[in-house]
């Protein structure tokens, strides 16, 4: 399997000042993933749409004001996942293809 496919597991956090950073970076994050808290998103990403977001970041972000985490999960670790209170894990959506 080449690396286009592998698919990873990665947590986003951010803090962003301004507001219309902010809104940019979590449109961003949104269009591969789900958000988890207020600035919190789990992706699920292909090497190559990491490296996507990373440049996008870069771009985006005031590297004197602003940070963006990008934690990357194994696979076991994110089956250990434990939700306490109002916290779940995010559904997996399943799709269909028609070939």
């Amino acid at each position: 399997m080449d690396g286009a496919h592998v698919a990873l597991t990665i947590v986003a956090a951010y803090d962003v000042s301004e507001d219309s950073r902010r809104s940019r970076l979590a449109a961003v994050l949104q269009a591969h993933g789900d958000r988890v808290q207020k600035s919190v998103f789990v992706l699920t990403l292909t090497p190559e749409s990491l490296t996507e977001i990373r440049v996008k970041a870069h771009e985006l972000l005031d590297h004197d004001t602003d940070s963006l985490y990008l934690f990357r999960q194994c696979s076991t670790c994110w089956e250990t996942l434990e939700c306490i209170g109002q916290a779940h894990t995010p559904e997996k959506v399943l799709f269909w293809a028609v070939l």
